[in-house]
């Protein structure tokens, strides 16, 4: 048997459902919150009771599984997660660790290492590996995939650094990676390369948010080196409209991709990028919710020509191997 580690504990992957690959249920500066939300945007109780009420509509869809990738860099607490998981049992919430960067290390990374004024092993390593083979804080949490980023400013010196850490994570654990990049400069074949120098088992890495991209080459190169596609932006249209999120993966599925890909929103129950505004958001980007995959987005897949096996690739056996 293969166990997945959720928020409420060991799960079977068999057990897993259908799965969402690529959502957060808040992502906050912790700072920012702190110092200007208390008694101002943020209220816990209505924020928790929020998501609770939003994650169950999606459990009513036949959602089974979420895997949040909230680290470090967007605000990951994982008490308040157990508190709407423990809403919401229906659901499977999965958490990560890593850390989410542009451009800089954080600060408290920034001494400390190999050649460094504390010249010491990468203490990042440590603390990934701690997150998911021991826990996250004292929550008995453990996180389950690794998370980083590759932008459009390619690898940076700090970039580069956590990469090469989440990598070595990966190495050390077995555990997956989810790894955020930009489409329109292609950082997937960066970050592809360099988890390939360290010994990652590319089978194991999404290219988070390849979907942003309709150029097949790309896609096809990404997907051609074992690792899975995140189209995982359904409803950003300013990224990429929905049609055109949908022939793209239609055509890769024509292709022969759909064991190559996986489906989501990377969408949230609140941001605090839009603090006052959040609640507004919705009116701007009207898709970009939990449910438009299943309102809108698997009914144009069929459409397209893409089957019910295929989806269920996506959705459900994709998921479960890259957990396994």
């Amino acid at each position: 048997m293969s166990v997945v580690n959720t928020v409420r504990g060991p799960v079977d992957v068999a057990e897993l459902g259908q799965t969402l690959m690529h959502e957060h249920i808040f992502v906050t500066s912790t700072e920012h919150l702190d110092n200007y939300g208390k008694g101002g945007w943020w209220d816990e109780e209505v924020r928790v009771a929020d998501a609770i009420e939003k994650l169950n509509a999606l459990v009513a869809k036949g959602v089974r599984t979420l895997a949040d990738p909230t680290v470090w860099g967007l605000g990951r607490y994982i008490p308040r997660i157990q508190r709407v998981a423990e809403g919401v049992p229906g659901l499977n919430i999965i958490v990560a660790t890593g850390i989410y960067s542009f451009e800089e290390l954080p600060h408290q990374y920034e001494h400390r290492g190999p050649g460094l004024l504390l010249d010491m092993p990468d203490p990042m390593i440590d603390d990934f590996v701690r997150d998911l083979t021991v826990g996250i804080a004292d929550t008995g949490v453990k996180a389950s995939f690794l998370k980083c980023v590759v932008d459009a400013k390619g690898l940076t010196p700090g970039v580069e650094r956590i990469c090469r850490a989440v990598a070595q994570a990966h190495v050390r654990t077995g555990a997956p990676i989810t790894v955020h990049t930009n489409s329109a400069t292609q950082s997937g074949i960066t970050a592809l390369d360099l988890f390939a120098e360290e010994g990652v088992d590319l089978t194991k890495v999404v290219v988070g948010h390849a979907g942003d991209s309709n150029d097949l080459d790309y896609l096809r190169r990404l997907a051609d080196t074992g690792a899975t596609l995140g189209m995982d932006r359904f409803g950003l249209d300013l990224y990429n409209p929905t049609a055109q999120r949908v022939a793209t993966v239609a055509a890769l599925c024509e292709r022969g991709y759909a064991d190559r890909m996986v489906l989501s929103h990377d969408a949230s129950c609140f941001m605090d990028y839009f603090p006052h505004e959040w609640d507004m958001v919705a009116e701007v980007v009207p898709n970009w919710r939990y449910d438009h995959i299943y309102d809108d987005v698997l009914p144009a897949l069929r459409e397209a020509g893409v089957t019910d096996n295929q989806i269920d690739q996506m959705l459900l056996f994709n998921p479960r191997r890259y957990f396994s």
